[in-house]
């Protein structure tokens, strides 16, 4: 590996507690830094020397370095933000307090859970053009929108079952021109791939825990000033929320900002190119994307007769590789087998790979 990515894959490393195993698991679950674990410490010890209403107007200088960080990592620089307890408390958020039409376009393979909570509220679900990959189909959306204008289109940047990248700010501007209001999920995109062009969005919601390694259980929601009422704009701000995990994630946040975005993405690229070459083909699995995919998400499709569920187990318990098992429900329109995901961070190594791809042959077998 050149030089600076030998530094920051090793800072990377060396600022969080040694890994048990190989963690391939980022798209899932990233690890937090000592920092971030220290910060929401000291948030619960500052709580019981002087009060939980008084640690949290203390905290309230961390708090809003958090919400700077997103404004500037989705370039929606006038946003109101708001931290939540994740990407579905989000979603849930903007759609129960949506004002109009209850129609809603979004790709074939949306997230299944996002798709419960649409039918929940009373949408009605119509599907975006996409290609034999899942990819938005570009040309034929200006067709599509005219044809069956939805009321507003939600949008996933990458996927949980895939590293296809799509083509967020081009949605943006279709919607634009149309009148319609987006809404962006970034839960996978969001630390990972450059969304600094989001700012014309109406809004956009992500989890802390993915790839900017921040603390289980917050996550943001950015929007337009003025998008929600005043309720749920009073359910956010409510005092009854966990300040320690927001003041961990906007430490977390600091940290990626620290690091540098573009060179954190740039590295992930070469992370996703490298895994597609070391596990395509091993044991008979296929990487579903392109080997160039600007992603570090890697989706493999298991040889016949061979279930990911158990693959995943077996890496876990036998070579101590955490992987992901992905069941068709994570995108009920659009898988039709289950599959296995590997998504290391920055931090990966030419031997942790080839180790994956040496258990990943071994448990097949």
């Amino acid at each position: 590996m050149p030089g600076d990515v030998e530094t920051l894959a090793g800072q990377w490393r060396s600022a969080r507690p040694p890994v048990a195993g190989i963690h391939a698991d980022s798209a899932a679950c990233s690890r937090q830094s000592f920092a971030v674990i220290d910060a929401a410490s000291r948030h619960a010890t500052h709580e019981a020397e002087v009060g939980g209403y008084v640690a949290a107007e203390a905290a309230a200088p961390a708090l809003d370095a958090g919400r700077a960080a997103v404004r500037a990592l989705t370039g929606m620089v006038d946003a109101e933000v708001y931290f939540t307890t994740g990407s579905n408390h989000g979603l849930d958020i903007l759609l129960s307090s949506w004002p109009g039409e209850r129609t809603l376009a979004c790709l074939p393979g949306e997230f299944g859970p996002n798709l419960k909570i649409m039918a929940h509220h009373g949408f009605e679900i119509r599907e975006l053009p996409a290609d034999e990959f899942g990819r938005l189909d570009l040309g034929a959306l200006g067709s599509a929108l005219t044809s069956h204008l939805p009321a507003l289109v939600h949008f996933t940047v990458l996927g949980s079952h895939s590293g296809i990248v799509q083509p967020a700010h081009a949605v943006i501007s279709a919607c634009r021109a149309h009148g319609i209001p987006v809404i962006i999920d970034a839960a996978q995109g969001f630390g990972h791939l450059d969304l600094a062009d989001l700012g014309a969005a109406d809004a956009v919601y992500t989890s802390s825990r993915k790839w900017t390694a921040g603390p289980r259980g917050v996550g943001v929601l950015a929007t337009r000033p003025g998008l929600l009422p005043d309720y749920p704009r009073q359910q956010l701000a409510h005092a009854e929320t966990n300040v320690g995990l927001h003041v961990g994630f906007s430490v977390a946040l600091g940290e990626h900002v620290a690091f540098g975005p573009a060179a954190i993405q740039a590295r992930l690229r070469e992370v996703g190119a490298a895994t597609r070459a070391a596990l395509d083909h091993v044991a008979g699995w296929r990487v579903r994307e392109h080997a160039d995919e600007p992603s570090a998400t890697t989706t493999l499709r298991p040889p016949d007769g061979v279930d990911p569920m158990q693959v995943r187990s077996r890496l876990l318990a036998e070579h101590s590789i955490l992987t992901t098992y992905l069941g068709v429900e994570r995108a009920p329109r659009e898988m039709h087998q289950p599959a296995l995901r590997v998504s290391p961070h920055v931090d990966v190594t030419d031997e942790d790979l080839a180790a994956v791809a040496a258990a990943l042959a071994a448990v097949t077998r």
